[in-house]
């Protein structure tokens, strides 16, 4: 029997990719997790950016306590089973009236892990509404192949690299995925989704919490970490990381400068691969 989702909620995963919206958080709860983000922003005297966005669980109380949640944890299990594992996580902000922009994309393509099971759980510490820029996905889509991926730097563009799904589908194509403050939407990996910018009054806030199953292996190098979060791991399987001890530690931002140059080296490693075969 399900931990938290329904059947119907299950089998919309499998048919269309994603699941949404589900609630996850109570009001208290999200306004102590949002007031943690932004007082550890007031404290470095400027905005969450990269790379304390990156694997923000390594770093801040409120995301570690996000990744371990139990409700969250509840409804992903329902989906990839016991043994879970973060491999990455990303925290979204858009500041209000900015243009910033995630393109059309799918996160397996960054993540060089097989098979591809893992899901994304996005949960909203502030509205995320068309408006706010909340994202758009394309139901279904996780079950149309690998789309070729390439990179566009623009000013805007909240990924890192700037990959995107070139030329293929329309800006204002998709479903939008709208959440509340204490909702979540969970996507699978190949999932092609984007999203577009905000024209609200608010932030908006969300953490996107890449979860996998410790069945799924690594492609390529070098080797990533990720953390156990519920049941067991795999031994070897992926570099082992600590749940965090204390905000922001000289210990914490090691494992984290660790863990996200890692992340980031596989991601370079793999696009050079790319881009040579496309070649």
């Amino acid at each position: 029997m399900p931990k938290r989702l329904t059947d119907d909620q299950i089998r919309a995963y499998a048919e269309e990719g994603f699941v949404s919206p589900i609630p996850v958080l109570s009001a208290a709860e999200v306004a102590q997790l949002r007031a943690g983000l932004e007082r550890g922003e007031a404290a470095a005297g400027k905005k969450l950016s990269y790379p304390e966005i990156s694997k923000s669980y390594l770093l801040y109380d409120w995301a570690d306590q996000l990744v371990h949640h139990s409700a969250v944890l509840d409804a992903v299990e329902d989906l990839i089973g016991p043994d879970i594992l973060v491999y990455h996580s990303t925290t979204w902000i858009k500041e209000p009236e900015t243009p910033s922009y995630v393109l059309w994309h799918q996160d397996g393509k960054y993540f060089f892990l097989e098979p591809h099971l893992h899901v994304t759980a996005w949960v909203a510490l502030s509205d995320s509404s068309v408006d706010s820029g909340c994202v758009h996905a394309l139901p279904g889509s996780h079950n149309w192949g690998d789309f070729d991926h390439r990179d566009d730097l623009g000013e805007w563009n909240m990924i890192k690299r700037g990959q995107g799904i070139p030329d293929r589908f329309d800006d204002e194509a998709g479903v939008p995925i709208e959440l509340k403050a204490g909702e979540m939407s969970l996507h699978h990996t190949d999932l092609v989704h984007c999203s577009r910018g905000n024209g609200g009054a608010d932030r908006r806030i969300g953490l996107g919490i890449s979860f996998i199953p410790a069945s799924v292996s690594q492609t390529g190098s070098p080797q990533a970490t990720a953390l156990l979060v519920r049941g067991a791991a795999r031994a070897g399987a992926f570099g082992v990381e600590a749940r965090l001890d204390r905000e922001m530690s000289e210990r914490a931002r090691a494992a984290h400068a660790h863990s996200v140059g890692l992340f980031r080296a596989r991601q370079d490693k793999g696009t050079a691969t790319a881009r040579k075969s496309r070649a």
